[in-house]
């Protein structure tokens, strides 16, 4: 079924990894259509017949997609870190699994060093690497450790304003700083004055606008947004649009009548409106509820976590919560601002990718095609890189539509087992942050995960099945 939708409606020969054999058809005019497939990597195949053969698997994974799908995704308040997480001074969260200062990336560094300078642990960049690298009274854990995600580098200090959204349908609640726009941003590891001047201005300014205008407006549904996004050309990871002007459309009124100085409301409403990827914190946290939903099927090998700390890329399985399997981070591919070049660009980053995890993002590049312009490649291959997606999935989610695609749901639940069978690894599409701490961020363009990493998961689902049956 899933070769013949590839076909559509155009008879064409499939040739799978066979080059020689898809360019002599092309000599002959004979319509073709290349699948990237190759046999399972060798030494997969007994991990592979183990997890394959766990009779909790077919069901456990339509639990566990079942549960994804039905999560639900409100913002319901904005409150500081410190009040929402718990935070406490020198106790700094970050995004992907857990690092340390000595194996941290340049842009992991540049975002704590910002955060040091932001929480005036620190007087200069140069006394915050200190600290830092002593470690005296200094903290780092994962966001995902404490129900948040983080962009990029995704530090969290005590004094930044998390997005608060909640799940009404399994009773979870998750988190998410504010976004600070592109470029030269604590997220891409900069942490110039003018970084930490934005920061002073989003907590003294825009954090309690927001904080005044949800709660008088009430619960927002954010899930339903980007289900709205999705059909308006946005796919919620790196093109987010068209759901942060619906935001804005429907808090402008409430920040209007919450007593705002004139100057202090422009401000606001001119920051949301030009920073086109200030939805992406909001989409990150729904995605994040719809993968908690999904946690802890036993037997489930439906991904719910993908992340990246800039050194190490990370991902978690439903039926072993809490568990990551890591392996290097890869260096994306794609367009690069001004001068800069694949020489200077950091391994992937950043927390976004739990986006992908859900259905967003690469999987539903196909519904934004303008997407290409900012990550490189063209519109049709967003649309094939979709259609992949659907190969390595166990469902299609049907709250996000793809117009192109008849409307059809976009593709949703990785499962380990279809990734090793196929040798398709999910695609991410992502900002790119330099290499070199305070750079701040030098393009964006395609990504995949390293293949360790789901190698590494089905061993432990394989030594967490049920004995194969004597033969």
């Amino acid at each position: 079924m899933s070769i013949r939708r590839l076909l559509d409606t155009e008879p064409r020969v499939v040739t799978a990894g066979v080059d020689v054999l898809a360019d002599a058809l092309a000599a002959q005019a004979v319509p073709t259509l290349a699948v990237d497939w190759r046999p399972p990597l060798p030494g997969t195949e007994a991990d592979l017949a183990r997890v394959l053969a766990d009779p909790r698997r077919p069901d456990a994974n339509a639990t566990a997609v079942e549960r994804m799908m039905s999560a639900g995704a409100k913002l319901v308040d904005v409150r500081p870190a410190s009040e929402a997480l718990g935070l406490t001074p020198g106790r700094f969260l970050h995004a992907g699994p857990p690092i340390t200062w000595d194996r941290a990336s340049g842009p992991m560094r540049g975002a704590l060093i910002a955060a040091m300078l932001f929480e005036r642990l620190a007087d200069t960049p140069e006394e915050a690497e200190v600290k830092l690298a002593a470690g005296d009274g200094i903290t780092l854990e994962p966001c995902h450790h404490n129900r948040a995600v983080g962009p990029m580098a995704g530090v969290v200090s005590p004094s930044m304003w998390m997005m608060e959204l909640r799940d009404d349908t399994h009773g979870n609640t998750a988190f998410c700083s504010l976004n600070e726009g592109l470029g030269k941003v604590l997220r891409y590891g900069a942490y110039s004055p003018e970084v930490i001047e934005r920061l002073d201005w989003m907590s003294a300014v825009l954090g309690p606008a927001l904080q005044a205008a949800v709660r008088r407006h009430g619960p927002i549904d954010i899930k339903a947004i980007i289900g709205q996004m999705v059909q308006m050309g946005d796919e919620g990871h790196n093109r987010n649009r068209a759901g942060t002007l619906m935001l804005l459309r429907d808090l402008l009124p409430d920040l209007a009548e919450i007593g705002l100085p004139s100057q202090d409301l422009a401000s606001v409403a001119r920051f949301i409106g030009g920073n086109d990827h200030f939805f992406l914190n909001l989409s990150m946290p729904a995605a994040k509820l719809a993968s908690m939903a999904a946690s802890g099927v036993p037997g489930s090998t439906v991904v719910t976590v993908m992340a990246r700390n800039g050194t190490d890329f990370g991902i978690q399985v439903s039926g072993l919560p809490g568990q990551w399997f890591t392996a290097p981070a890869q260096i994306p591919e794609g367009l690069f601002l001004g001068n800069y070049g694949p020489e200077d660009a950091n391994p992937d980053i950043g927390d976004s990718a739990i986006t992908e995890t859900v259905g967003l993002g690469g999987f539903s590049m196909a519904a934004a095609p303008a997407i290409v312009r900012f990550v490189g490649g063209t519109a049709p291959q967003a649309l094939e890189a979709t259609r992949l997606m659907y190969e390595i999935t166990v469902a299609e989610n049907p709250a996000y539509a793809i117009p192109v695609l008849e409307f059809r749901g976009a593709p949703t639940g990785i499962d380990v087992t279809r990734v090793l069978r196929t040798g398709i690894l999910p695609i991410i599409n992502t900002g790119v942050a330099g290499k070199v701490a305070g750079t701040g961020q030098v393009g964006a363009g395609l990504v995949r995960p390293p293949v360790e990493c789901f190698t590494a998961a089905l061993s432990a689902l394989a030594a967490a099945a049920p004995p194969l049956p004597a033969s």
